[in-house]
């Protein structure tokens, strides 16, 4: 074997330890069984359950959040060393939905979610799944893992003529999306900005013309989505496409 080839060999061990590293934190919950409360959020997002999250969610606390950049990824987490993990629970895979605020009111201690704390607000329903409704609070194991997505990535064209503004949701692989471009079949490409969570904008009219997007995913894939929307496209309106990112 080749100097090279072992080199190749060592590094792709090294990337592959990498990605299953576990890291601490905390989870609690937050609303009822209903999960009523989860809907909507920091992120942007709308009813979860028409967007395809579900109840599988978590809020963010400022040291996860990233101001909204990790809104999308996909976590799994284990509950640990507390007499208040589930036996045989296993792991839960969630996705970044929604912020968890730092609240700094004394003491400040108890205020989970406040830096550089890492911590999971979870749906009632994922904390449950893993340990006692009565404990309130447990130690967790988590990492980072792709999301696994059904269908194409999403888009919810909202905004006025001379404002466009556009949630992605639905996304494989890593899931948050740190940058979008649109264009118009008779525009060059606009980079749109982040307006909050995963709503991005720009103040180019597009009204009647057909729309693509190309997407870059926080792990550096890119992919263009071509005629996502025809020229009849409306505000309000969502959009499916063809592929994602798997």
């Amino acid at each position: 074997m080749n100097r090279s080839m072992s080199f190749v060999m060592i590094l792709a061990i090294l990337v592959s330890v990498a990605d299953a590293a576990w890291e601490d934190a905390h989870a609690t919950f937050y609303g009822d069984i209903s999960g009523k409360e989860t809907m909507r959020g920091a992120c942007g997002y709308g009813d979860l359950f028409q967007e395809g999250y579900g109840l599988e969610t978590a809020a963010l606390s400022t040291a996860l959040f990233n101001n909204g950049q990790t809104c999308g990824a996909c976590f799994e987490l284990t509950c640990v060393n507390s007499q208040w993990c589930k036996q045989n629970a296993g792991t839960i895979r969630i996705t970044a939905t929604n912020f968890c605020p730092p609240n700094y009111t004394p003491p400040v201690d108890i205020h989970w979610c406040n830096p550089p704390n890492k911590h999971f607000d979870l749906s009632m329903k994922m904390f449950t799944s893993i340990a006692e409704y009565k404990s309130g609070i447990v130690p967790v194991k988590f990492r980072r893992v792709k999301c696994q997505k059904r269908g194409g990535v999403r888009f919810e064209v909202k905004g006025n003529p001379n404002f466009i503004m556009v949630l992605v949701y639905n996304v494989g692989g890593a899931g948050d999306v740190n940058s979008l471009a649109i264009k118009g079949h008779k525009s060059n490409w606009i980079s749109m900005q982040r307006n909050w969570g995963q709503n991005w904008n720009t103040g180019v009219g597009l009204v009647g013309q057909r729309l693509s997007f190309t997407v870059k995913t926080s792990d550096g894939r890119s992919l263009t989505f071509y005629d996502v929307a025809s020229e009849s496209w409306g505000f309000g309106q969502t959009f499916e496409a063809k592929s994602n990112f798997y």
